[in-house]
């Protein structure tokens, strides 16, 4: 019987890896459908109130935030690889979005709507250049350590944005000091009504997150602050409400003219808007996928999140909404509810568009207060001062990348502090690279094994012999360092000093600056009368050291000898005296 062993690819293998539906939905069984739809009216139930604060955060109508959630998760659901990520309007995207944005249109409203809308096209289109040139590593230059200190640097400068509306002050400021002075000195000011609308709704919100987690809280504070507005006349003392919201759907645009209007310096200002919500979109969407990933055992492709995420925004523009993201909060909720697939986001924004053709109407006696409240419960937990003092203990330069990551975002921005905060964090690890720790070796005691002789006292110094291993690579911005730290131990060693050993192993690379850097210190050796041996190297590390000629001064430099083989040659040719191996008795 003749057995088959070759597979020719199905035809339409092509677009199964384009399109993940074709994936998932062939796989798709009927009891999941329950516990999706449940998910996903869960998830509507967390969005709405959550989306009409964040678009108020954002100097926008508040249906806009509905409109992100509308469609946003459709367009994830056709190209995203995530099972549970949702998207919407998030608190970070939302208060970068709002400042820069108010700036650039200088409060002229209709051009706010209008170039909304363009900036989420825009988005979507650097999505879309980024996955087609493969740059989802940009996500590797921003560590957790500085998104440690993002998050909690944005979630102040959200919660400065929004006391005011919980004191009912006017507030007031550009930046998030001037905003706190303003607040302070406002505090005389402050309407007791809503004040004590806003902390009702605050100690609600958390009560109801530890007592009933995983429950559309939110909405049912937003009920019971609908039903108290004209209950106790609360608009007469001072509370302000969203006011009519537009019923029906958002209508497909696909003009956005705005761009044309603007002049040069305007462009470019719009053009690094859309950069900054796209970086914080795909962090913060890809930090929540993978991290539902793992719990969940299945994989998130990072290239394919750029294509799903440009979707999302695509759609979310064409349709009047703002930047959009994979937050962790809503992404939590959905994954609670019991979301299998992303048919969840399908049934949430059927949820939502029902809310906008029937229901919007009940939100006309929503207070502003309670929208803060939202916001402020929302964002308390981006302020994790566990990690903080984690990070202290265990790497201060891990901490040093949060800190300055967070005063960074206090001092200029959220955008330019995220940047400034990368840069930081990666001219701190320059720094390190530069200045890489030199192990001088001796032998563990009863084995062939060496070790730090700094770190462990106890080990056993090789006589007439000085071995050390570089612990990281040998570039050109860090050899002088290593030269340095050699020749100074060789100068506290001289006396009988008769070889020293340079062991690559821990090296992973070697590049001209390197070699040349262990041509110079041979030549410093010999003149001492000091020979130099090299053991260890990798393969091209070997290379390049023999292409730079190093065998001619050195010997052989081959893959076969180590360090131990290498004392133990130097003993049987009578070079090193003493037991070869450290429990070995023997001369």
């Amino acid at each position: 019987m003749k057995t088959e062993t070759n597979h020719e690819p199905a035809p339409n293998a092509w677009w199964r890896a384009f399109f993940p539906p074709a994936r998932w939905l062939a796989d798709y069984q009927g009891k999941w459908l329950a516990p999706d739809a449940l998910a996903g009216f869960t998830l509507a139930a967390y969005a709405i109130p959550v989306s009409l604060a964040y678009a108020v955060l954002a100097g926008l109508p508040p249906q806009m935030g509905l409109y992100c959630y509308l469609v946003g998760g459709l367009g994830y659901a056709l190209f995203g690889s995530s099972r549970h990520l949702a998207i919407g309007p998030t608190s970070a995207i939302s208060l970068v979005f709002g400042v820069t944005l108010a700036d650039i249109t200088k409060g002229d409203a209709n051009e706010l709507l209008t170039l909304a809308a363009t900036t989420t096209v825009l988005v979507a289109i650097i999505f879309g250049l980024a996955w087609l040139f493969r740059l989802s590593v940009i996500v590797n230059f921003i560590s957790e350590s500085i998104l440690t200190g993002f998050k909690a640097g944005a979630a102040l400068s959200i919660i400065v944005t929004q006391l005011p509306k919980l004191f009912g002050t006017p507030g007031g400021g550009q930046d998030f000091y001037s905003r706190l002075v303003q607040i302070i000195r406002q505090l005389g000011d402050t309407n007791p009504v809503v004040l004590a609308v806003g902390v009702a709704a605050i100690v609600l919100l958390v009560l109801g997150d530890k007592l009933l987690p995983g429950r559309p809280v939110a909405l049912v504070v937003v009920v019971l602050s609908l039903a108290a507005v004209p209950l106790l006349a609360l608009s007469e003392h001072g509370v302000s409400i969203v006011g009519q919201l537009p019923a029906g759907l958002p209508a497909f645009d696909l003009t956005h003219t705005g761009l044309r209007e603007l002049d040069v310096d305007r462009r470019r200002q719009l053009a690094s808007l859309a950069f900054a919500c796209f970086l914080l979109s795909y962090i913060e969407s890809i930090s929540a996928a993978r991290t539902f990933a793992l719990k969940h055992r299945y994989e998130v492709d990072a290239r394919r999140e750029l294509l799903g995420l440009g979707a999302a925004n695509l759609l979310v523009g064409l349709f009047q909404g703002y930047p959009s993201a994979g937050g962790l909060s809503q992404s939590a909720v959905n994954e609670k509810a019991g979301a299998r697939t992303p048919v969840a986001l399908m049934f949430a924004s059927l949820a939502i568009g029902l809310v906008l053709l029937f229901l919007t109407g009940l939100f006309r006696n929503l207070p502003n207060a309670v929208l803060a409240a939202v916001v402020l419960v929302a964002v308390k937990g981006l302020i994790d001062l566990r990690e903080f003092r984690h990070l202290f203990r265990v790497s201060r330069l891990d901490f040093a990348a949060a800190a300055v990551a967070l005063v960074a975002v206090l001092l200029l921005g959220i955008l330019d502090g995220v940047i400034f905060a990368a840069g930081a964090s990666l001219l701190m690890l320059l720094k390190r690279s530069s200045t890489p720790h030199v192990a001088f070796l001796g032998r563990i005691p009863g084995t062939n094994r060496f070790s730090d002789l700094a770190r462990h006292p106890d080990n056993e110094p090789i006589p007439g012999v000085l071995a050390f291993r570089v612990e990281a690579a040998l570039l050109y911005f860090n050899v002088e360092h290593i030269l340095r730290d050699v020749l100074q131990r060789v100068r506290d060693t001289a006396p009988g000093l008769k070889l020293v050993i340079c062991d690559l192993s821990n090296s992973p690379y070697v590049d001209l600056a390197g070699a040349r850097m262990l041509a110079r210190l041979h030549d410093e050796l010999a003149a001492a009368g000091v020979e130099l041996l090299i053991v260890e190297a990798h393969a091209t590390e070997r290379d390049i050291l023999r292409a730079e000629g190093l065998e001619k001064l050195v010997g052989p430099i081959d893959r076969h000898v180590s360090l131990a083989d290498a004392v133990a040659d130097l003993h049987r040719n009578g070079i090193v005296k003493g037991p070869v191996r450290g429990d070995d008795k023997s001369a």
